[in-house]
């Protein structure tokens, strides 16, 4: 049964008037008289009792509308919701993010859509490393900061919002903490640490199947990471502001001179954009002309 069908069965039942009921509606009244008699042809037996003074509900007329009524209700409830949230910034917004800096500028940016948006709150929600984009596809989160492309057809993603250079984090003993720089070739001659549960494909995004590379222990979180590096089982490449943000006496930071920028934009499932994910981009292309380079101290 078509949801138009429902509605005019329910509007005339309550206003037990065949002419009131296309009024409702802007509909015909012969419309209405045809929209019930195929209902009733479908169910069997008569729903209206009519007769040239009066429209009553039949028995089973009242029965089907008692039940049918609070679903519909419900129905329609929901769908003026999903179209609210669609248009209207209002609601909430789940915004994910890793690590303390991130964090920082994904606060700075709620900040500054909260003050143009105060009906729509924003909450912010870390990620482990090793998350990836899972949290987006099990709907936990609305949005993710994201140092690399998205690599999957069913999420979209804003313009780049700012890039930053690659350093690779090494214990503080191992003999690289003494140079000025590494090339991306000397991944080779260490252990590099292999982020937990992530696809190859995204792996790879940050470090490059290099011949002769060797893969070390695993970690899900920034802080395992760091803890396993400073205990001498590896090395990893990871953005520039961990020199600020990440600063520990076992840990040394040294710049990757050929390294790809980690190049950072928000990123969504591409069904579930809304009002609300277009003003928070909004925000963060506004907060990056700002201040192009919002991590560094």
């Amino acid at each position: 049964m078509e949801r138009r069908d429902l509605e005019i069965f329910l509007i005339l039942a309550e206003e037990l008037h065949f002419g009131r009921t296309a009024e409702r509606l802007h509909v015909s009244t012969a419309m209405v008289s045809q929209t019930i008699k195929s209902i009733e042809r479908r169910i069997g037996v008569p729903l209206f009792e009519r007769t040239s003074r009066r429209v009553a509900l039949t028995p089973v007329g009242r029965r089907l509308e008692e039940d049918v009524r609070p679903a519909f209700l419900q129905i329609e409830e929901g769908i003026a919701r999903a179209v609210a949230a669609g248009r209207g910034v209002t609601g909430t917004l789940r915004v994910g993010f890793v690590g303390t800096a991130i964090g920082q500028f994904v606060i700075g940016v709620a900040d500054r859509f909260s003050a143009r948006h105060p009906e729509c709150e924003v909450r912010i929600i870390e990620n482990r490393y090793a998350d990836g984009t899972s949290q987006l596809h099990a709907d936990e989160i609305d949005l993710l900061l994201a140092g690399a492309p998205s690599l999957e057809d069913d999420l979209a993603e804003s313009p780049v919002l700012f890039r930053e250079s690659p350093v690779l984090a090494v214990s503080a003993r191992h003999p690289f903490a003494r140079r000025e720089s590494v090339a991306m070739a000397d991944l080779t001659r260490d252990q590099v640490l292999m982020p937990r549960s992530l696809s190859q494909e995204v792996d790879e995004l940050v470090v490059p199947p290099l011949e002769g590379l060797r893969r070390g222990p695993s970690f899900s979180t920034i802080q395992e990471m760091l803890a396993l590096i400073g205990a001498g089982k590896g090395v990893f490449p990871v953005p520039a502001h961990a020199v600020h943000y990440d600063s520990r006496p076992d840990v040394a930071y040294v710049p990757i001179r050929d390294g790809q920028p980690f190049a950072w934009r928000l990123i969504w499932r591409a069904t579930a954009e809304s009002a609300r994910i277009r003003a928070f981009v909004q925000a963060a292309e506004d907060a990056v002309k700002d201040d192009p380079s919002p991590l560094i101290p």
